[in-house]
């Protein structure tokens, strides 16, 4: 059966579905749950950050308790409150879907369906030659948007299904793209860093020429059903992107997009020797050898692929690493084992795993704390002068814990108390901090990102931003350093337009009213950007990016008219990052 027939009829079967079982509620379920919910809780429901959400596993609970949970949340979870979005019937009607819920189809990926779907929306060629970039990422021809590719930062608005390129040296977005539903990872090409690719939730995988006017959409296509990680060789030469669903990995040529392999993950072992379907989460590609490392989240596994080699063959397997295996990062050891080290996030063992590409195995286990869930999203690794050592960090999504350990030795040096369950944990170079948000804590909390000395290991600074002005304040004295006008504004509406063969929203040039009933501000992931001078942070309720000085954390200025802006990511600074 053909992948669209298959996603029709789980559509057409998810509709009846949550239509019988609506009651006295009028919400689409199945709708709710594919934006809301399956994210956390996979999409055949079988869990991951979230708990299992078979009926099997719910079978036991009180019906009550879980419209509860819905309702109000869970603390010390990723599980957050709904009752913005949902009724008291609308709790109890999703309790009743998801209790009688069936999983009438599972895909298996498939190289021949996913070729059908690829899409040339631009000639690369043409546009290459037409408005030509040098090696070092500059712009040759006269009326350029900005003087170099590596000058942009991506962003992505994920309820807007939108990619945005930002010019990063004065914060104008230049472009915004529609790029599939809840577009989660954006990545470029070292080798010819013109070339910028996103993967979206709903599987589809874009190609833009940020080189050229407008940086338009070359290529798309269709890799699955839900997909998340996304990784391009630093010879420029592949790009791989991770799906959920149909489980696995499919492999283009990143010139062209064309779909080159596809690796299937129905059938596979789990860390309790069950044989069953695994989404793929993490996947990281390294300049320590020719390789890919492709995370099998349900398996346990990490697959080691070695594209400079006929048919692009897995050459390593590493089991057994823990369940729920998510974000990754690799090391910044400086000499022969930069990049060397794969670290994969283990959110049902509650560690990070540490996979070694030289001899493709597991190298150890770092532990980080019982419940900790650790989630590192970009990660952070940076040399500590003081103590003469390499360090790597992550968040820890239940609680607020960013967990810092050596490497290589591989044991926890330090665990440092923020506010709140975090999502992002990351620095660079230009700054004297690791930047940690709050974002999964409580919304008293989540409107703080801690900034924490790289070489004393302890929070110096708080940003913290509320619903009408904004402080930067002295961690240890709790004094308020610096005080900025935090207005929230309505967004202006606009219309998309075609663009080429893509469809692409303008960015209003005015802003909207002031808002009579600001919400809490919720702040995640931060990025350097401005060759290090800026770091933006993203506000997913305000429907804005706040630019703060890389080495002080004082406020600049607001990016403003987006709608839940999260993941952002410069050309120039992941050019240094092994495997970003």
């Amino acid at each position: 059966m053909k992948l669209n027939r298959l996603l029709g009829l789980a559509a057409v079967t998810s509709f009846a579905a949550s239509m019988a079982l609506a009651g006295t509620s009028n919400m689409d379920f199945a709708k709710m749950y594919e934006k809301e919910c399956q994210g956390c809780h996979g999409p055949i429901h079988q869990g991951g950050v979230g708990s299992d959400l078979r009926p099997a596993a719910l079978k036991k609970k009180n019906r009550e308790m879980l419209a509860e949970t819905i309702l109000n949340g869970r603390e010390n979870t990723a599980m957050p409150a709904w009752s913005s979005k949902f009724s008291k019937d609308d709790a109890s009607g999703m309790v009743d879907w998801l209790m009688d819920w069936k999983n009438t189809v599972e895909l298996t990926l498939s190289l021949d369906e996913v070729q059908k779907t690829w899409t040339k929306l631009a000639d690369v060629d043409a546009l290459a030659k037409k408005y030509p970039v040098d090696k070092d990422g500059n712009l040759k021809y006269k009326g350029a948007e900005v003087k170099n590719v590596k000058d942009i930062t991506f962003a992505t608005e994920r309820d807007a299904s939108l990619v945005d390129f930002i010019d990063s040296t004065n914060g104008k977005v230049l472009s915004r793209h529609k790029a599939g539903f809840a577009v989660h990872v954006t990545v470029t090409n070292k080798a010819n860093p013109r070339y910028a690719y996103s993967i979206s939730r709903s599987g589809r995988l874009t190609m833009f020429d940020i080189g050229a006017p407008g940086q338009p959409a070359v290529a798309s296509v269709q890799v699955g059903q839900e997909s998340r990680g996304l990784a391009v060789s630093p010879d420029g030469k592949y790009v791989i992107a991770g799906n959920y669903n149909p489980g696995g990995a499919v492999l283009c040529d990143a010139h062209t997009l064309k779909p080159l392999k596809a690796y299937d993950t129905s059938r596979v072992i789990d860390p309790d020797g069950q044989i069953g379907p695994s989404r793929v989460a993490g996947i990281a590609d390294t300049p320590y050898g020719p390789y890919f490392a492709v995370a099998l989240k349900d398996g346990g596994h990490t697959y080691i692929i070695d594209y400079s080699k006929e048919g692009f063959p897995i050459v390593g397997d590493i089991p057994n690493i823990g369940k729920i295996l998510h974000d990754c990062f690799l090391n910044e050891n400086e000499g022969e084992d930069y990049g060397r080290y794969f670290q994969i996030a283990s959110q049902g063992s509650d560690l990070m795993g540490i996979v070694d590409f030289k001899t493709k195995s597991l190298a150890a286990k770092v532990y980080t704390g019982k419940k900790s869930k650790p989630h590192p999203g970009q990660g952070s690794s940076w040399f500590n002068k003081k103590m003469g050592k390499q360090l790597n960090a992550t968040n820890s999504m239940n609680f607020g814990s960013v967990v810092i350990w050596e490497s290589p030795g591989w044991k926890v040096v330090k665990k440092i108390e923020t506010a709140g369950g975090g999502l992002f944990v990351g620095t660079s170079e230009h700054t004297p901090y690791i930047w940690s948000d709050c974002v999964l804590g409580k919304p008293d909390k989540y409107n703080e990102v801690h900034l924490i000395n790289k070489e004393t290991l302890e929070t110096d600074r708080i940003i913290k931003v509320g619903k009408t002005k904004g402080q930067l304040i002295d961690a240890h004295t709790g004094k308020v350093l610096q005080e900025w006008d935090a207005t929230q504004h309505e967004k202006v509406a606009v219309n998309e337009k075609k663009f080429g063969k893509e469809m692409i929203m303008p960015m209003p040039d005015h802003l909207g009213k002031a808002v009579k009933n600001p919400v809490q501000p919720r702040l995640l992931h931060a990025e350097p950007a401005n060759h290090g001078k800026w770091t933006m942070i993203s506000e997913w309720t305000t429907g804005r990016i706040g630019i703060y000085d890389s080495k002080t954390g004082k406020f600049i200025k607001y990016i403003e008219n987006l709608t839940t802006p999260t993941f952002t990511y410069s050309v120039e600074h992941r050019q240094h990052v092994p495997g970003a």
